[in-house]
This record gives structure tokens, C-alpha cells and sequence, in this order.
């Protein structure tokens, strides 16, 4: 099992961030513009743990040269089952330097934005804080 869907799956907060390049820059499935940065990345990830329900990788989808990575989930969130795919490029020293996330349906990605919302000024203050 590769070394990220084992620790989103143990919801190993620590282990996620060891694994985001200090440049790293995450994509939202619900804000506009992308986030840059370890620092917020993590604290966006662990407000990602906060918010899912039963949320388990379904299928992972890699590149030969394993820089590429594809990882779809499903999950709950406010009620609603969302569908969705990580994709992460990893740099030459296996660190994720870019992770966009996007999901369907609609009504669900409208329940994230509303959970992640709720969570953002912990966010804010755990980035600030690293």
C-alpha cells in the first residue's frame, strides 16, 4: 500500500504532513485559488480528517515512473456521500509537491465547502501556528 493512502487511511495526521514538500500547493475542490504551502496544506488535511465520514480509498491509479498518483475515495460529509480523487505528483525525493482534489456531486461539494468553511479560522490558526 503506498505510504500516503496508509496514512490518510490511519488518519495519521504526522505521517500526511512528512509526506508534503515544504512548496507544496494544494488545490481545493471548492475555492477558486490554490493554497501554497506545508503549512497550510497540513492544516487544510487535518480539517479534511475532521469533517469525512467512513471515508475509504476505493482505487489508486499510478504512473510507472510513480511520480504520478490517482487516489479515488468515497466519504460523507453533512450527510451527503461524496465522490472523489486525489492526484498527487510526488518530487524527486518522493515528497507531494502538488495535490489537487476534486469531487462530485454537486450537493456534496457544497456540503464540503459548508464543513470546511465552519473549519477554516482553526485552519487559519494551525497554519499560523507551524
Amino acid at each position: 500500500m503506498h505510504p500516503f493512502r496508509a496514512a490518510v487511511e490511519n488518519r495519521d495526521a504526522d505521517a500526511i504532513e512528512a509526506l508534503l514538500a515544504e512548496d507544496v500547493v494544494f488545490t481545493s475542490p471548492v475555492a477558486f485559488k490554490p493554497y501554497a504551502g506545508k503549512a497550510i496544506t497540513a492544516a487544510i488535511l487535518r480539517g479534511v480528517l475532521r469533517v469525512f465520514e467512513d471515508f475509504r480509498y476505493v482505487r489508486e491509479i499510478a504512473n510507472p515512473d510513480g511520480q504520478d498518483h490517482a487516489f479515488v475515495f468515497t466519504a460523507t460529509v453533512g450527510g451527503r456521500e461524496i465522490q472523489g480523487c486525489d492526484f498527487l505528483h510526488f518530487d524527486e525525493e518522493g515528497r507531494i509537491d502538488d495535490f489537487t482534489v476534486m469531487v462530485r456531486p454537486l450537493s456534496a461539494a457544497q456540503a464540503l465547502s459548508e464543513a470546511m468553511g465552519a473549519q477554516f479560522e482553526r485552519i487559519s490558526r494551525e497554519a499560523a501556528g507551524a
